[in-house]
């Protein structure tokens, strides 16, 4: 949920501001430049526009099987987001690329644990099961939710997806005019340089082949 929702007006006035305060820090700034051109979000009548279309939750779901995650086609609701197996997918894309971000962002030990031994996700309703399964501290928890944030909004931007949206409901540019906001999206974009899932353009790193073929294929 958006805490101050950022008039449409004022986002060319807001996207200038963030950007300004990047300074010196190129990598954060090119994986923002990423972010920032997906707006204005495309109409549904131009190709590859709209929001959650079928398509865009097709290319999730394929994004998921390019990283070996198998995905099973039902609500969430009906018992967890992840089961330690399989992502369940009758849901928005947005909230299928960021459950691919999470299975990233988290230790390998922990991809076999109900929501990634993080507690339980929003979607999650077997709520005792998945607390039963919590391995993390809250502060833990919630910087490596940060972290799946931010990744799971570059993977959208990386599938031609409209990923300011993300960007802005997760509150990345709350108070888009105080250099602490700036210096909060630098430290995550940067660890995720650091542990080597985004590159220096900001670009996802993993699955890599797949995506360059995607985009080869849209091209041609």
């Amino acid at each position: 949920m958006i805490l101050t929702p950022i008039a449409i007006d004022n986002m060319p006035k807001a996207i200038a501001a963030f950007d300004a305060h990047l300074d010196g820090h190129a990598q954060a700034r090119a994986a923002f430049h990423r972010i920032a051109a997906t707006w204005p979000v495309r109409p549904d009548d131009e190709p590859g526009g709209g929001v959650d279309t079928p398509a865009h939750r097709a290319d999730a779901v394929r994004l998921a099987h390019a990283h070996g995650i198998d995905t099973l086609d039902e609500p969430p609701s009906r018992s967890f987001m992840w089961d330690g197996r399989v992502i369940r997918t009758d849901v928005e894309a947005t909230v299928i690329v960021h459950e691919v971000a999470h299975w990233l962002c988290a230790a390998p030990e922990r991809r076999t644990l109900i929501d990634y031994g993080l507690g339980p996700g929003p979607e999650t309703t077997a709520r005792k099961e998945a607390r039963a399964d919590k391995r993390l501290c809250f502060e833990d928890c919630m910087h490596e939710e940060q972290q799946t944030s931010l990744l799971g909004v570059l993977w959208e931007v990386e599938l031609d997806q409209p990923g300011i949206l993300a960007f802005l409901e997760q509150n990345w540019m709350e108070h888009w005019e105080r250099p602490s906001t700036a210096a909060f999206f630098i430290r995550h974009a940067e660890e995720l340089f650091a542990r080597g899932l985004i590159d220096a353009d900001g670009r996802p790193t993993t699955a890599r082949e797949w995506a360059d073929a995607r985009k080869g294929v849209l091209v041609g």
